[in-house]
């Protein structure tokens, strides 16, 4: 039986190993065209699956379907995922969490392979169907924690800031705020550690280091809440935005001078984005960085999330 959840729960261990053997057959049974194996990444994937009351799943089902070598990106990602949503509706009915199915192509994940996303992947999966993992991912290099990009840091902060905003623009689904406030106080301590080459692969280690570095139990606080999740959030709004605010400034203190260089291929790349220059202040800056300038500043001055920032996130996210 897998490992799948954070601590001892053989009862969700052996739900998830039933779930991706089914789901497993199913796949295999629809002979997707270019499709070479699917595995079950995120937490689940490498043993850190939340566990909520009851032994119920409580985190997305995160699968990772790869491509066939070669194959063209764009119409075999889009073809790829057409055909598993099938089994990516059925799944999410049956176990009550979304089952999501991201495909990749080799050259994508090879591209792609000093984002921590890739990382972990390789560092923790589930054979679904298909090749195995060790045959589909055999190709990306292992990174050490201590030297992922700068850049890393900075995509932490935009996903888990534009989170924060979504949480604060009226919703009033508790447990949405609630996930969105623990996310954003684990991506202020892992961009913290990312900055400062002290990132660890496993959440209780990251706690030990952030604590080594003065944390004062926020961030093991929502480790726990992570993977045990509790009605009662680990801390409340105010405090979240505080506290990304504050890794925000720790995270620039950091960085040099190359990592907010402007360039003519980083303008070029927002201009075939998004079909437009842009705010000249940001001009020739990475796209992940502009996006998280544009959320800074949201989040600093209490504004209400433009439309035109939430567009820029979801192209460059």
């Amino acid at each position: 039986m897998g490992r799948h959840v954070s601590g001892n729960c053989p009862e969700l261990d052996r739900l998830v190993d039933d779930a991706c053997a089914e789901m497993g057959r199913e796949i295999e049974s629809l002979c997707i065209p270019r499709l070479a194996g699917v595995v079950l990444g995120g937490g689940y994937g490498r043993g850190e699956g939340g566990v909520r009351s009851g032994n119920a799943l409580s985190n997305d089902l995160d699968f990772f379907a790869v491509a066939e070598d070669g194959a063209p990106e764009a119409e075999t990602v889009a073809a790829i995922g057409e055909a598993l949503k099938p089994v990516s509706g059925k799944w999410t009915k049956k176990l009550g969490v979304d089952v999501d199915f991201a495909v990749k192509t080799p050259w994508r994940l090879k591209h792609d392979e000093g984002r921590i996303m890739v990382q972990e992947l390789v560092r923790g999966y589930f054979d679904v169907a298909g090749k195995k993992g060790e045959e589909l991912f055999s190709g990306i290099a292992r990174i050490d924690a201590a030297k992922l990009p700068w850049m890393e840091a900075a995509r932490l902060m935009m996903n888990r800031g534009m989170g924060l905003l979504f949480a604060m623009a009226g919703n009033r689904d508790r447990a949405f705020i609630n996930r969105n406030v623990n996310k954003c106080i684990l991506g202020a301590g892992d961009a913290f550690l990312v900055s400062r080459g002290l990132y660890r692969w496993r959440a209780e280690d990251r706690a030990a280091t952030l604590k080594a570095q003065g944390d004062d139990g926020l961030y093991a606080r929502a480790v726990e809440w992570k993977f045990r999740p509790a009605e009662e959030p680990v801390c409340d709004l105010e405090t979240a935005r505080e506290t990304w605010l504050d890794g925000y400034i720790e995270m620039i203190a950091a960085v040099g001078d190359d990592d907010y260089k402007r360039t003519l291929r980083n303008a070029a790349r927002w201009l075939a984005r998004r079909r437009s220059v842009g705010g000249l202040a940001t001009f020739g800056q990475d796209p992940v960085v502009r996006v998280l300038d544009g959320v800074e500043r949201c989040l600093r001055e209490r504004l209400a999330l433009p439309a035109s920032l939430k567009r820029d996130w979801e192209i460059f996210n």
